[in-house]
């Protein structure tokens, strides 16, 4: 059959707590070992690992009917340098989506849920079978996307990070965080275990964790019920960043009035390190692609000009 186009494919894929296992154990047969000497089953590892690996064949095996498939691990997502015009196939969990989404500016993203009966896949609505219907679509435009909106931390040295659900900003290790943050116009020193800047996406994510904590907190020093989780979700395109501070300590040196506010579009939240060692700068959850962020260095955090864009 004659490929529907020469553009490039780009099938994404990660490891499965199977491959993640064999290759810290070397074989299967030693992973299962571990696992079941912890009283845990093996074959749940094993049978999402088959569904897993089935849904990535059929997924390729249909895209390879509409043109040239290129497969692409999570691991190399850094240094793949993907072409303008390639169309983004990705099967895996949610924050594989969101991970991809850091690094493509124009590029359309499908996301695939290999398994609707163990992953909820907000951002995978399709199947593999979908996929002969809406990769066409979306060759030719017709295919509706929503945009998503990123935050990014920009340094005083010129490295940036950007992130699609959240930016954790403070230290490395279980110690303080010691900077200086500037909101609003105002500034404060602080001393806490660190800063969530959250995007629209990331809302209902660990920035709602954090909101559901300090509510229940607060209903218990009050000695009221607890609260209904309060409700943290913004549109996904929204034009504007939440951050708050986690366990802010008050002391003679650090305040804890400006926890939590919102970062609009053309406004900024920044922080100043004063941490000699161990400061750090991720997003979504990756906490192996970082920047430093030790004394002196100035972060400012905002609405990134880059938008993601997911097929719906």
């Amino acid at each position: 059959m004659q490929p529907l186009t020469d553009r490039t494919l780009v099938l994404v894929t990660q490891p499965t707590r199977v491959d993640e296992l064999k290759a810290r154990f070397n074989t299967v047969e030693q992973a299962r070992f571990y696992v079941e000497h912890l009283g845990q089953r093996f074959d749940d590892y094993l049978a999402e690992h088959a569904q897993y690996e089935a849904a990535v064949a059929r997924t390729e095996g249909h895209l390879r009917e509409v043109g040239r498939v290129s497969r692409l691990p999570r691991r190399f997502l850094p240094t793949y340098l993907f072409g303008p015009d390639d169309t983004v196939v990705v099967v895996g969990r949610d924050g594989l989506v969101a991970n991809v989404l850091k690094y493509l500016p124009v590029q359309p993203v499908v996301g695939v849920n290999p398994d609707p009966a163990r992953w909820d896949g907000v951002l995978l609505p399709f199947g593999p079978d979908d996929l002969p219907a809406v990769v066409p679509e979306v060759l030719r435009g017709g295919r509706t996307r929503r945009a998503v909106s990123l935050a990014e931390a920009a340094l005083s040295d010129g490295q940036r990070l950007l992130a699609v659900n959240d930016l954790f900003i403070g230290p490395r290790t279980h110690v303080s965080a010691r900077y200086v943050l500037r909101a609003g116009g105002r500034e404060e020193t602080q001393s806490s275990s660190g800063v969530i800047v959250s995007t629209g996406l990331g809302s209902t994510g660990w920035f709602r964790s954090l909101m559901t904590g300090a509510a229940a907190v607060a209903a218990a020093r009050a000695g009221e019920p607890p609260a209904p989780m309060p409700e943290t979700a913004e549109p996904w395109e929204a034009r504007l960043l939440h951050y708050t501070v986690r366990e802010p300590f008050p002391s003679r040196t650090s305040g804890t009035e400006l926890v939590y506010g919102r970062i609009e579009e053309g406004q900024a939240l920044q922080l100043v390190s004063q941490m000699p060692e161990h400061g750090v700068i991720f997003s979504d959850g990756v906490e192996a692609d970082f920047l430093a962020f030790n004394a002196g260095t100035t972060a400012t955090i905002g609405l990134a000009e880059q938008r993601g864009h997911l097929v719906v």
